[in-house]
């Protein structure tokens, strides 16, 4: 793999970081500024809303510019976010560098996705996307225990400097690593745009919505679950985040190449398995022993689905996959608000901190139904058109030309 993809993994490892590391430090937030866990909890729906307008506004703001130099300006707007976070006197300043950072979020996964693609050979564009994505994975395995043990030992603020330090790193390392790639045909807002008269474009959106915003909605309180209803004490949350991660990082690699076979099979057979999985722990969630054993298998099939669904909503693009790429990345985030803010309100209803697990099965099993109702159109379509469904990101759009130069 291109050393490029490192570099583009590195910066999602940052983005990564600053997304999830805030559902670690939740508690620490919330009595910092003496709001409740309900009001903290918008730190994460307020940065995953703006992702959303992040990834569509700056996508389609940056079309008609070479990818590379917005790809440098998004990460210097990562910095800043994540600067003013870690000096924020109150609440609402946290909320501005939050939402500040998640900006960039959406188009540097979408545009970074398209890019990843453009450095390799057709057959291999699902596992370089994968690759890009090990960064996010990454992030959850060591970033957010680390930050999170970090921000309990020295205080939250110190978790955003660090990833504020990380951001620095990534942006030289995109700067000198990924090369300035050449596309094919002229960049076009209207010809971007053309990608969402496919049907299969805004169902593919539909179940990214769906089915990660059923995982992310069980995770964003995921650290009072631990606590409040497993046992855990709050200096165990760290490394309980590690056995997560792990998950995640498996589940991405494994699910890359089952998507490189067929991406509407992985879709059924990983969300299906998910919607037990966060049933299954909804009921043992008492049991520290089983927790560990869900938290690994929350992590591997949620994660599992990111690189299908992302590949997916490329593969319908029809050769205009940046701005469809950077939607579906804000329906990533969509799906997380969705999730924690269904998650908060059952919290709030009083109904217990499983009640997010129980809330996320439900939004899973509604991803499960509509990837059912795609993949049936896509094999009428292709049955129709006397064509084969695309079974990985070969027909994404992108040139493979990776020669030009930095």
């Amino acid at each position: 793999m291109p050393a490029g993809l490192i570099a583009l993994a590195l910066g999602g490892f940052g983005i990564g970081l600053t997304e999830f590391v805030i559902t670690g430090l939740l508690p620490e937030v919330a009595a910092d500024f003496a709001v409740s866990e309900t009001t903290a909890g918008w730190l994460v729906t307020g940065y995953a809303l703006s992702v959303v307008v992040g990834a569509l506004a700056l996508t389609a703001a940056t079309t008609r510019l070479p990818r590379k130099p917005v790809l440098v300006g998004l990460l210097v707007l990562f910095i800043v976010g994540n600067t003013l976070s870690a000096l924020a006197p109150t609440y609402g300043v946290m909320m501005t560098g939050r939402v500040v950072a998640a900006l960039c979020h959406g188009a540097f996964f979408g545009i970074g996705s398209v890019v990843a693609a453009n450095m390799v050979e057709r057959g291999r564009q699902a596992s370089a996307v994968a690759l890009m994505f090990t960064g996010l994975t990454a992030s959850n395995v060591l970033g957010v225990p680390f930050g999170t043990f970090l921000g309990q030992t020295f205080g939250w603020r110190s978790t955003f400097w660090a990833i504020a330090a990380i951001g620095v790193v990534a942006l030289v390392g995109v700067l000198l690593l990924v090369p300035a790639v050449r596309t094919a045909g002229t960049p076009s807002l209207v010809r971007e745009l053309g990608a969402f008269r496919s049907g299969q474009v805004w169902l593919s959106l539909g179940i990214t919505v769906l089915g990660f915003g059923g995982m992310f909605g069980a995770f964003t309180y995921i650290a009072y679950t631990l606590t409040s209803v497993s046992g855990f004490a709050a200096s165990t949350v760290p490394w309980l985040l590690v056995v997560f991660g792990v998950g995640l990082f498996v589940g991405n690699i494994v699910g890359g190449r089952a998507a490189a076979r067929s991406i509407d099979g992985t879709l059924l057979v990983v969300l299906a398995v998910l919607t037990l999985v966060l049933v299954g722990f909804a009921l043992v969630a008492t049991s520290a022993v089983l927790t560990v054993v869900a938290l690994v298998l929350m992590g591997a099939f949620g994660f599992a689905t990111v690189p299908a669904l992302q590949t997916r909503v490329m593969q319908y693009a029809d050769h205009a996959p940046t701005l469809a790429s950077g939607a579906n990345i804000a329906a990533f985030n969509l799906g997380n608000a969705l999730g924690a803010w269904i998650g908060g309100l059952t919290i709030a209803a009083g109904l217990g901190y499983t009640s997010p697990l129980w809330a996320g099965a439900a939004i899973t099993l509604g991803a499960v139904l509509l990837t059912l109702g795609a993949a049936g159109a896509a094999r009428r379509s292709a049955r129709s058109a006397g064509a084969s469904i695309p079974t990985a990101a070969s027909e994404a759009g992108v040139s493979t030309d990776s020669t030009a130069s930095v």
